[in-house]
Parts: C-alpha cells; structure tokens; sequence
C-alpha cells in the first residue's frame, strides 16, 4: 500500500466518517432550540419547566458517560458508535407516541434516550480525533469537526420549524379565541406535526448505523496518547489526581451550560422582547452562524498564528463581553449578543479537550468519559436560565453568563497547568 492510501485510510477516511457523525450530532442535538417554543405552546409550560427539554437531553450524557466507557470497551469504536445511533434512533420513534398523546414526559424520555445514544457516540469520537493526528493541532481537527456540528445545527431549527411552526403567530393568536374543547383539539393537532420529521430521522439513524459498522473504520489504541514517555504515573492512584483534568471538567461544564442556554432559549428570549415567531424561529440559526465563522477562524489560526490556549483565553473574554452586551442593551440588539455567545463558543470545546487530556496516559478513557459527564451542563444551566427568567425576567437570567466564562478564563490563564492539588 502506498504512503498516501495508508494516510487515506489511517487519517482522511476516518475524519470524513466523524465529521458525518458530527452532522448528525448537531442536526438532532440544535434540534431542542425550536422543540422548546414549541412544546411551550403545545403543553402550556413555564420557562423553567420548558428548559427540562434541554436538562432530559444533556442530563443523560452524565448519567451514561461511564456506562458508555465500558460499552466502548467491549464493543470496539465501530460497533460501539453503530449502538450509539442505534439508541438515539429509539430516542426519535419514542417522539410519535409522545406526539399522539401530547405527553410532556414522553416528550422528555425520548429526548433522554437520544442523549444516551449521542453519549456513547461522543465518548467514542472525542478522544478518537484527539490522537488521530497531532497533538498541536488537534483542536483545528475539532474544529473541522465543529463547523459540520453547527453547520447541521444551523439547518435543524429551521428545517422542523418549517414542519411545526410555520404559522406559529397565528396559531398562537387562534388559541385566545378558542373553546375548551376547541383548543385542546388543535393543541394535539400542532403535537403531531412532529411524527413525520422524526419518522424521516429515525430512518436516517438506522441506515447511519449500518453505514459505520460497514465503513473501513480502523480501531486505534486511544491510551496510546502522544504522552511524554518520561512522565511518571505511578504516583497517581486515581483520576482525581490530575488537577488539569478535574478543572478542565468544570471549565467544560460551564462551557456547555453557556452554549446551550446561548443555543436553546434565543428564540424564548425573541419571543419575549415582543419579536413575531415568524422571526425568532431563526434565532438558534443565527447563534450556530456565529459558531462557524468562530471554528473557520480556529482552523485558520491555530495552531500556526495562535496556541490553542490563547484561543480559549480570547472566547472567554468575549464571552464575558457579549454577556454584558445582552444585559445592557436592548431590543434586537440585545437578540445579536446573544447570537454572538456563538462566536465565543466556538473554540472553547476544541481547545479544552487537548488540554485536560494532556498526558493521562492509561487514564485517558476516564478522564475523556467525565469529560463527557461535563456535559450536563447544558442540563443544569438551562435550568438556571429558566427559574430566573421566571423570577426576574429573561434578560436579567443572562448574568447566568458571566460566572461560566470568568471559570472558563481562570483555566485557560492557570488551572491547565496545575498538576497537583498541594
């Protein structure tokens, strides 16, 4: 075999299968910032009890993290992913019988199998286009990764919200008008618009699975890390004792927090300022737009202009900036700051990663699975978002913002190179 056909397949191929992985990641995953206006209407739900949308999603990356770890262990990465959207296929039939009741809890159930699926996924695509090439550069292949993620992110929102929520406005003005009975009837006619979208990527799901499981997709030894041989881990008994890797797991459990309240309550917080749903229902579109020039700029710049920690130094002080930026505008122009938590998102994941799994050698796949458990941040800030929306309004839940990033800039300032507690 030559030079070029073993990088073919050794390193091209199994990029382009990731990234078509990554597709579908951000298709279903942006998919919750249309369901969550649209469960609002269809069950009568608060804010706070809207968000649970996203807390069912990302809750479930927390809880099936591990068990995902020992999946991949017994099953290998092909066989192991060719489960993964098997399971998240599953998530989306639950969605019909969720829809022919208009159950909120079904709803939610579907959403947390389908995180199941995307956890088993992700545990197993992260750390393998980690250390499937250069260290240096690995969060420009992650950020390769992220422009399919977000492209597909900005095309779900509006390709459902064509299916559901085209007449929105006037939907929601009828609603006023109409009897008891009336209204019940048409609140379980907009519910089952959503059965044929989600028959359609059920299909998807499953003939995905088929197309890994057959795909010349090699198996790599993901221990095998780029390490140091000369650093000494036979001092380390546990996890626990990689400082880098504890902080990196807090700094990526703001992250998400703040990209998903970012991505999931724009159009709620449109709506709230008074802007027609025909309009908000891009919203979410906008943020995902943000993120892909963010990611163009990280391939473009890292690691030849700038470091990766660098990079992650800057999204943080954006962020910190946007989000005053939303809380001391007003109008639309608070809308694009909002949109604009894209831009500083963007490279945050991408150069946390590389960072705190830097030589945990035979650890590695702990520490990617609690690195995949720090994704209930986009459970548990949501949350947050929602219960002082409720409270204060949904500008003022925007401070939410402020903490995650300042955590985000003490890690890329100190916390990636602390190697011990003392």
């Amino acid at each position: 075999m030559s030079t070029s056909q073993s990088s073919f397949k050794s390193f091209v191929l199994p990029m382009i299968i990731i990234c078509a992985l990554f597709f579908i990641f951000g298709f279903v995953t942006w998919l919750n910032g249309i369901l969550i206006p649209y469960l609002q209407i269809a069950c009568d739900l608060t804010d706070f009890q809207a968000m649970f949308v996203a807390f069912s999603f990302y809750i479930a990356y927390t809880i099936m993290a591990l068990p995902s770890s020992w999946i991949l262990k017994k099953t290998g990465f092909k066989n192991g992913m060719m489960v993964g959207l098997w399971v998240m296929a599953v998530g989306t039939l639950i969605f019909i019988p969720a829809a022919l009741s208009r159950t909120f809890l079904t709803f939610l159930t579907g959403l947390f199998v389908m995180g199941t699926g995307l956890a088993i996924l992700q545990t197993a695509s992260n750390p393998y286009v980690t250390v499937i090439g250069p260290k240096e550069s690995a969060a420009s292949r992650i950020s390769i990764l992220g422009i399919c993620n977000k492209f597909a992110g900005a095309m779900a929102p509006l390709i459902l919200a064509y299916y559901i929520l085209h007449d929105g406005d006037a939907f929601k003005q009828s609603l006023e008008t109409m009897s008891a009975v009336a209204r019940v009837a048409a609140l379980d006619s907009l519910a089952a618009r959503v059965i044929n979208p989600y028959i359609v990527m059920t299909i998807v799901l499953i003939l995905m699975g088929f197309g890994v499981r057959m795909a010349p997709l090699p198996e790599i030894d993901v221990t095998k890390n780029g390490d140091d041989e000369s650093v000494d881990h036979s001092n380390k008994k546990n996890i626990f004792a990689f400082p880098h890797l504890i902080l990196g797991v807090l700094a990526l459990f703001f992250y998400v927090g703040a990209e998903v309240v970012a991505g999931d309550t724009i159009i709620r917080y449109g709506l709230s300022l008074g802007i027609e749903l025909n309009v908000a229902k891009a919203f979410t579109s906008y943020t995902m737009v943000t993120m892909v020039v963010g990611y163009l700029l990280g391939i473009t710049l890292i690691p030849r202009v700038i470091s990766q920690r660098f990079a992650l130094q800057m999204s943080a002080i954006f962020g910190v900036i946007f989000a005053l930026g939303v809380v001391f505008t007003s109008g639309l122009t608070s809308v694009v700051f909002v949109a604009l938590f894209g831009f500083a998102n963007a490279l945050v994941w991408p150069a946390i990663w590389p960072l705190a799994l830097s030589n945990l050698g035979r650890f590695i796949n702990t520490g990617s699975a609690l690195l995949i458990m720090a994704i209930s941040g986009g459970a548990i800030m949501p949350l947050v978002w929602g219960h002082l929306s409720d409270s204060f309004g949904s500008q003022q839940a925007y401070w939410v913002m402020i903490p995650c990033y300042l955590f985000i800039l003490f890690y890329s300032i100190k916390g990636y190179k602390l190697k011990s507690w003392k």
